[in-house]
């Protein structure tokens, strides 16, 4: 049986998967080879471009026309500055690569040679120089996970490359593919643990286009999805395709692993004649935050770069320092995939959006002291505002050294009620977070199943999986707003502003309830003229405005 991959390259043999090369223009890769060109290919971690390189290699190589070869040269990145042993690393990756490929190792005897005659910062040109002078076929190398490389060690490689490009293609590789999660712009040079000024482009500046794999299209979802319906039978709901559509956007990775959770994990799943439903869907989202699987754990390892801190942080706070975002830093976010492609910056998908708070505040959610069964009613109703008032009175005691504990200090009090919030409402709802440069404030949705108490788990005070699933799918959810703003104008038009967007964002959710939450951080104010509760309205909307 064949299933969801999330792991490594694509094998149509052992994977539901779409055609590589159907998600570029194949006619112009096979053009850019043609004329000989060097170009980059790069996307987000674990979107498929080393299944689109294997997929090049292989249309390149049954043609005839060309010898192609692929390697990865990341090991040669814990090497680091000492170039010599990262070029021979790398040149022994490529002799055993060609072997594979090609059914005999063409190079091996060439390494030794080349490293004594070039050197290591010449060894890399010369044997590719010798092999394409010995190849009657014109060569294509496919250079993957080249912007993992360190310091000297890259530069070695890109100017090497650069210096045999004049002898293509009778005395070097015709077509070169770079491919990476960054493009060659944005090779930072590293040395330690510092970032020298130096860019990747200034070492290879004969690049002549860069092509970045996108994510998957709903058709394309949808299109994976029905490959498991077609050879198991299995179906999913429509309300299912549109779900695992709005939280990836089609993020590749994301589109497997809900699937394969929903399918294969999940032991309801593996029943095939179970349907799969929107609610099986967002509950394997949830099992994948839980578990903190690799692809979300690399992400939320980028979070603390300073790079993109200097982007995600406005975002999360509305964007008040938005002029402070450097274009730069914004294309290396995107680069990495965190932000959406086009447009303002914005989170790339749902899921993402849920992940970087939560992670941001993992170890200090855990210390929270705070318990679901505290704020459950006797009709299994969340008490919101027994559980906004304590956090009220939390904040007023702890923010100092709990907002101190964050990398994201700008952010901290937004992250510390997120915190609080999520170590209780996880017991049994979910919160959907959105946020985003030029917002002026962060929106809480908080969706809470309609069961009776007695469903809930005794001591931690949870809905296991299946009562969930029919708690959302039959009896409903309740939904409060959560609006979150800091104050940076009078209090009286900041609250005026919130209400509006606490309103609006009532109406678009069909909330039942509305709490708009404004945090003051003047130093100067004691917490006696910070701290207040006040019911106000708008329109037919009843909103609670609470003071921090």
């Amino acid at each position: 049986m064949r299933f969801f991959n999330t792991t490594g390259p694509v094998d149509a043999a052992d994977h539901y998967c779409l055609p590589p090369l159907d998600r570029l223009d194949a006619d112009e890769l096979l053009r850019l080879v043609t004329a000989k060109r060097y170009f980059v290919l790069h996307a987000p971690r674990q979107t498929g471009k080393t299944s689109a390189l294997f997929a090049l290699r292989d249309l390149l190589n049954s043609s005839g026309d060309y010898c192609c070869v692929y390697v990865n040269v990341e090991v040669g990145q814990s090497a680091r500055n000492d170039v010599q042993s990262a070029m021979r690393a790398i040149l022994a990756q490529l002799a055993r690569e060609a072997e594979l490929t090609l059914g005999e190792d063409p190079i091996s005897g060439l390494v030794a040679d080349a490293l004594e005659v070039a050197g290591p910062h010449g060894a890399l040109g010369e044997v590719l120089s010798r092999w394409s002078v010995a190849e009657s076929r014109p060569l294509v190398l496919l250079i993957d996970e080249i912007d993992s490389l360190i310091g000297d060690t890259l530069v070695s490689v890109l100017r090497q490359l650069r210096a045999g490009y004049a002898r293509r293609p009778e005395g070097f590789p015709q077509s070169l593919v770079l491919c990476g999660v960054r493009d060659v712009r944005d090779y930072r040079i590293q040395t330690g643990v510092s970032t020298a000024v130096t860019t990747g482009g200034s070492a290879f500046n004969i690049k002549a286009v860069s092509l970045r794999l996108g994510d998957f299209t709903a058709h394309e979802v949808s299109e994976l999805l029905m490959q498991h319906t077609e050879e198991t039978g299995q179906a999913f709901t429509s309300e299912a395709h549109a779900t695992l559509w709005h939280q990836t956007c089609g993020q590749p990775w994301l589109v497997n692993a809900l699937a394969y959770e929903a399918c294969f994990a999940n032991k309801a799943g593996r029943d095939r004649s179970h349907t799969i439903s929107a609610e099986a869907i967002m509950a394997a989202q949830e099992q994948l935050i839980i578990r903190r699987e690799t692809h979300l754990d690399q992400l939320a390892f980028r979070l603390r770069e300073d790079r993109v801190r200097r982007v995600v942080e406005p975002l999360l706070t509305g964007g008040e320092t938005a002029h402070l975002v450097r274009p730069d830093d914004i294309e290396y976010v995107r680069d990495l995939g965190l932000l959406k492609r086009a447009g303002p910056a914005e989170i790339a998908n749902p899921i993402y959006r849920e992940v970087i708070p939560r992670e941001l505040v993992h170890g200090e959610e855990a210390m929270i002291p705070q318990r679901t069964s505290w704020y459950v009613r006797a009709d299994g109703k969340l008490n919101l505002d027994k559980l906004l008032a304590a956090f009220q009175s939390f904040f007023r005691e702890h923010s100092e050294h709990w907002v101190e504990r964050f990398d994201y200090k700008e952010a901290g009090p937004q992250l510390l009620l997120q915190a609080f919030l999520q170590r209780v409402v996880n017991g049994g709802g979910r919160i959907e977070r959105e946020y985003g440069l030029g917002r002026g404030r962060t929106d809480l949705l908080i969706l809470w199943p309609e069961v009776e108490v007695n469903q809930l788990k005794s001591g931690a005070a949870e809905i296991n999986q299946e009562a969930s699933e029919n708690a959302a799918g039959e009896a409903g959810l309740s939904r409060f707003v959560v609006e979150c703003k800091v104050r940076h104008k009078g209090l009286e038009r900041t609250i005026a502003e919130g209400l509006t967007q606490t309103a609006a964002y009532m109406d678009r959710c069909d909330a039942s309830s509305g709490h708009l939450v404004i945090f003051d951080r003047s130093p100067d104010m004691t917490w006696d003229d910070k701290i207040f509760r006040r019911e106000e309205s708008l329109g037919d909307k009843s909103i609670t405005v609470w003071g921090m």
